[in-house]
């Protein structure tokens, strides 16, 4: 018999034992798992898109079994799921969704550029090499790596160079939230109605803001000193609303001069 008939049978034999002795040693040291955590995971969506604060749907489903989260966490299974973990594990499901909105409208032809950018079009590569290819450091860089990370289809470039929310699409995932470098995409409730300042630009130099963006708030605290029910007021440049206090009446919004504060009707 050749070596390599003698060297395969004997790589057979010891397959074989091995596999004789993983078999035994899975069935001697298993883990008996809690039912429950199956079951809780036949509810979720897996999605595995980590906005419960859990890694996927098997970790936020161990951590309900073991009673260590809500069960109101899972905002792409929304109400409906919430209800059914409601009868495995009991808790509370009240669940307010949420969907994702830009805080800028530095399109390109109103935010000026510092010049041409030829590194990786990634908002994060742009913002790491340049700090930002736009002249306002706090505007959307325009790559799309919030539309990369969106497991559902709810984020597209528009013709401005700006990503647009699908409200009725987005699942208030947060994953473009925790994507974006420049921290300004925010988490909105889809029953919002109320004016919002669409800009995060912080710089308090009023003449640089009007040269470097035509959409820049330039900090004229007109909308702070108009609201006749006095529940706005500047916080690190941008206006910021005390919305318990807020009647929509708009004076805000028709106040502003750079048209910053913008109407939301989130559920339009």
């Amino acid at each position: 018999m050749s070596i390599v008939l003698i060297t395969a049978l004997f790589a057979l034999i010891l397959a074989f034992f091995l596999g004789l002795a993983l078999g035994f040693f899975k069935e001697f040291f298993a883990v008996e798992q809690d039912p429950l955590i199956g079951q809780i995971r036949e509810v979720l969506p897996g999605a595995n898109c980590g906005a419960c604060g859990f890694p996927g749907c098997d970790g936020y489903a161990a951590a309900l079994a073991g009673g260590d989260a809500g069960i109101n966490k899972c905002s792409v299974g929304g109400q409906p799921v919430a209800d059914k973990l409601a009868v495995l594990v009991g808790g509370d499901a009240n669940v307010k969704p949420v969907a994702a909105v830009l805080a800028c409208q530095g399109s390109h032809d109103k935010a000026l550029l510092k010049g041409e950018y030829i590194g990786v079009k990634s908002c994060r590569a742009a913002k790491i090499s340049a700090g930002s290819i736009k002249r306002c450091s706090w505007g959307c860089q325009g790559f799309g790596d919030c539309i990369k990370v969106c497991k559902f289809g709810a984020i597209s470039m528009g013709e401005n160079n700006l990503p647009h929310v699908d409200i009725s699409i987005c699942t208030g995932c947060k994953a473009c939230m925790a994507e974006c470098p420049q921290h300004i995409i925010h988490a909105i409730p889809k029953d919002f109605i109320g004016p919002r300042p669409l800009c995060s630009n912080l710089n308090v130099n009023r003449a640089m803001v009007a040269k470097n963006c035509k959409a820049g708030c330039i900090k004229c605290e007109l909308c702070v000193k108009n609201c006749p029910e006095k529940c706005i007021q500047m916080v690190n440049g941008i206006p910021v609303t005390d919305y318990t206090k807020c009647t929509n009446c708009g004076t805000c919004i028709i106040k502003c001069p750079i048209k910053v504060m913008k109407q939301l009707n989130m559920s339009e």
